[in-house]
């Protein structure tokens, strides 16, 4: 009974260590935002600039992120073939990778002194250090998410469910539509959440392969860092919309779908 009730206590204690070191950070910087001046900075050119950017660009990361990512979260998930294994460690790898690294890998492969860079630019595409390299840098950052969240619920839809659908005549398409889909839909709305939210806060991928050009390139995270040294309080309110924006959705999704987040599902 001494045991088991010392036991609790450390969990109590450990619970409330943890919870108390991940939520002090955020609500201090909560505490931070000048109530009084918050509609000027939040109509301030930088902060607006830097909404509408990230808003747009973390949109079309995550509609890429889907469009791409969910055949290859399929085969991964329901199919077996040499080679699997490294497959998957290439899919996870920007995962482990150090953001500047990120970076300096999709400057030597898209910028405009490399061949496929030189190729683009014939082409009238350059994408280094415009739009499209914020949307690119997102979407290497954040499609493992959504990969890796999209396999397990593909893992996970029962092949005798599959196998009923084709016996009553659906063809692959339907089966994929119509059985597959909904049964992974829970982990596949997890997965688009949590790279969506990791697109957003992508700050040293897109620095060094976009660059920092307000009202071009500059999203929040790179609008925050500008700010620093001159005017802290402009930081602390983008600091704090993004907290609050990263809070909310996943609050409505745990609410709306009534389970957890799979970020690293097995």
């Amino acid at each position: 009974m001494l045991l088991t009730l010392l036991g609790r206590l450390i969990i109590a204690l450990s619970v409330a260590v943890c919870v108390s070191f991940l939520s002090l950070p955020l609500i201090a910087l909560l505490l931070r935002v000048p109530p009084d001046s918050l509609p000027k900075y939040l109509g301030d050119p930088l902060v607006t600039d830097a909404l509408r950017l990230s808003g747009i660009s973390s949109v079309c990361a995550l509609a890429l992120i889907i469009v791409l990512g969910t055949p290859v979260a399929y085969l991964l998930g329901r199919t077996r073939f040499r080679g699997k294994r490294l497959l998957e460690t290439l899919v996870e790898l920007p995962l482990v990778l150090p953001p500047a690294v990120a970076g300096v890998a999709l400057l030597l492969a898209f910028g405009r002194r490399t061949p496929f860079g030189t190729l683009l630019h014939a082409l009238n595409l350059d994408v280094a250090f415009t739009v499209g390299a914020v949307v690119i840098a997102q979407t290497f950052v954040a499609a493992p998410f959504y990969i890796k969240a999209a396999r397990a619920g593909f893992q996970g839809v029962p092949k005798e469910a599959m196998e009923a659908a084709q016996t009553a005549g659906a063809n692959s398409v339907q089966v994929f539509s119509r059985i597959v889909v909904p049964l992974a839909l829970p982990s596949i709305a997890g997965g688009a959440v949590m790279s969506w939210a990791r697109a957003v806060g992508e700050f040293g991928a897109t620095i060094l392969f976009a660059g920092n050009f307000q009202g071009r390139t500059q999203t929040m995270p790179l609008a925050i860092y500008i700010p620093l040294e001159s005017d802290i309080n402009a930081a602390i309110v983008l600091s704090a919309i993004l907290v609050i924006t990263s809070f909310t959705v996943l609050l409505v999704f745990k609410l709306l779908t009534g389970r957890s987040l799979d970020v690293m599902p097995e």
